[in-house]
């Protein structure tokens, strides 16, 4: 039935038109944003996960600047103390040998060890990294370094872990150069240039005073070693986490773009058809209104 009334044909016409426009707009800003879920509305579930992960994700970036960071003042201090506990050795070194050597050769012994005690004491106020240096006590209550290593989710509750650092095990010398575990080497005169003898029993107690030195050495060297494999672990397994957990929210919101492009085209088609479709719809009505027009 023909109707002036009610142009049935074109009201399908435009309903399906009106759809594959929908259809087209929602596939068009899949292929500019390539993404399949970018707004609640598309998939509430999906965009609230990806929206939490990424959030999470951003946490970790900052934990692996953190970890950049802590790396950079842990090596610092990693690769002078080192050096300092060779320095130390070689003081120990010297002092073997002085203490069976002549008076003149000790006093030379004497100037290599004050020059030995002098690069010491460069290389500990050298070790600094960002303003900071874990080998010198600046004389204030100096804290532990806590290098924030991970950024823990559960529910709501959230957790912060860290690389520790003893402050106490890395303290190799203070600002007065009198402290720390190299202090009391560094200020003490091991020979006398105005005694003609140097007494065997002054050497020992040398000995004795670089052998502690060289435990405690040891010790902090250790400390910041194991920190220093921590972090550079930490740091690899952050990096590969990030990149998972791109990876699970691109396989929740990323669209698939060979697909979006073949629908894309699909739709163009459709759209024109359906246009062709709404003119011949309102053709037919304006044949119906021409037959009374004669």
């Amino acid at each position: 039935m023909s109707s002036i009334n009610t142009n049935v044909a074109a009201m399908t016409a435009l309903q399906s038109l009106t759809q594959t426009n929908k259809m087209l707009t929602q596939t068009q800003n899949h292929v500019s944003t390539g993404l399949r879920v970018s707004q609640a509305s598309d998939n509430a579930a999906y965009w609230s996960i990806a929206t939490t992960m990424r959030s999470d994700n951003k946490a970790l970036s900052a934990v692996q600047d953190a970890l950049g960071l802590g790396a950079g003042k842990v090596d610092t201090a990693y690769t002078a103390i080192t050096d300092i506990k060779d320095q130390v050795d070689l003081i120990k070194s010297k002092l073997v040998t002085a203490r069976s050597a002549s008076p003149d050769d000790q006093l030379k012994i004497a100037t290599e060890i004050t020059a030995i005690q002098a690069q010491i004491k460069s290389q500990v106020t050298n070790a600094n990294f960002a303003g900071s240096n874990l080998l010198q006590n600046s004389g204030a209550a100096t804290a532990d370094l806590k290098v924030v290593a991970s950024y823990n989710r559960t529910g709501a509750t959230v957790t912060i872990d860290t690389i520790d650092v003893k402050a106490s095990d890395t303290q190799v010398l203070d600002v007065a150069g009198t402290g720390g575990i190299v202090g009391g080497l560094l200020a003490t005169s091991f020979f006398d240039p105005s005694s003609a003898v140097v007494a065997d029993s002054a050497i020992d107690t040398a000995l004795g005073s670089v052998e502690t030195a060289l435990g405690k050495l040891s010790t902090g060297a250790a400390s910041l070693g194991a920190a220093k494999s921590r972090i550079d672990t930490q740091k690899s397994f952050l990096s590969n986490l990030s990149d998972s957990i791109d990876k699970g929210v691109g396989a929740l919101v990323d669209a698939d773009m060979n697909k979006e492009s073949t629908r894309l085209q699909a739709l163009q088609v459709q759209q024109q058809l359906g246009i062709q479709a709404l003119s011949i719809a309102n053709g037919n009505s304006q044949s119906i209104l021409a037959l009374f027009k004669q």
